[in-house]
């Protein structure tokens, strides 16, 4: 009995506005401790949280530096010289520098993939590589077809590793054509230019038919059967001994002096078949300023060619 009355004096005190103010210091305290002890926590929690997403983070970015690697090694620049990396603004600009050319921009983003795809492949299976730039590469092979050549017989003035001409070849036969491939080039051992330094290939392959005919080989029939004379395009016998047909596709990569270039030229107005497709390669490179000289001479004058235009560094002429 005088226990209860004590208790319920003891609520009665407690509830008192006296002791509320007496117990106020104490009871904020208390709240300031739970505070801190609650920030504490959080901040642990967010500690911990933190730290996790960094070592996700991490891996992350070493699994991207990984496959980073793996595409140099694939598309890099370290076994050719030049990577084969793509970027979307001058892919699509290609694009449309095709469909310019052909009229249809469906099949002219069809052959450009296609092409870059092909260009890949031939570059791991094949020995050496294939000369130039990877947007003028495509544009070459991805046009040719497009324009519908008036036969299937192609001359290559200047093949280096023959790789290309591979590529043609399977270009060609995707658009239903029998491609039939004469190669002009002199197998110096090296890559030769006027006024450039005589020096191995990054690829370390030497410059020599027989790295060609494995290359042609990759194409199948079409490149096994391909005719290959070795010399210089300028020599009378080298001449003489291609000049036995009309050629449906010339493709210019030899000589890229202006005195070069406009010599194949000329040679070119005697062994085109009308409707001949005839490519000047690394056309507008800074470069070899001789090969837009001579295309310019050459159209000055009297000539079967008409200029239909180019993409990327190729120029594309049409024999009446």
């Amino acid at each position: 009995m005088f226990e209860v009355i004590g208790s319920m004096k003891s609520r009665s005190l407690l509830r008192s506005s006296a002791s509320r103010r007496l117990l106020a210091p104490f009871a904020e305290l208390v709240d300031q401790r739970i505070e801190r002890q609650v920030r504490s926590a959080v901040a642990a929690a967010a500690v911990d949280n933190d730290r996790t997403e960094i070592a996700q983070l991490r891996r992350e970015l070493d699994e991207l530096r990984n496959q980073k690697f793996t595409l140099d090694m694939l598309l890099g620049p370290r076994a050719r010289g030049s990577s084969r990396g793509l970027a979307k603004a001058p892919t699509d600009r290609l694009i449309s520098e095709v469909a310019k050319l052909c009229g249809d921009r469906e099949a002219a983003d069809r052959n450009v993939i296609t092409a870059y795809r092909l260009l890949i492949a031939l570059e791991s299976l094949g020995v050496g590589r294939i000369a130039g730039g990877t947007m003028n590469i495509c544009g070459k092979l991805g046009t040719i077809p497009l324009l519908d050549p008036p036969n299937d017989e192609i001359l290559e003035i200047g093949t280096l590793y023959g790789m290309f001409s591979a590529g043609l070849i399977r270009m060609m036969e995707r658009s239903g054509r029998s491609p039939s491939l004469t190669i002009v080039d002199p197998f110096a051992g090296v890559q030769l230019q006027p006024g450039t330094e005589q020096r191995n290939d990054p690829t370390g392959t030497p410059v020599d038919e027989h790295a060609v005919r494995t290359n042609l080989a990759l194409a199948g029939q079409a490149g096994i059967a391909a005719r290959i004379q070795q010399g210089f395009s300028e020599d009378a016998e080298t001449r003489a001994a291609v000049s036995d047909r009309s050629y449906g596709v010339i493709i210019v990569d030899g000589d890229h002096s202006a005195e070069g270039v406009l010599a194949d030229l000329q040679w070119a107005e005697e062994i085109a078949a009308p409707g001949a497709i005839v490519v000047l390669d690394d056309f507008g490179d800074p470069n070899w300023p001789g090969i837009k000289d001579a295309m310019d001479k050459h159209l000055a004058g009297e000539t079967r060619f008409t200029y239909l235009g180019k993409a990327a560094r190729s120029a594309f002429l049409r024999a009446s």
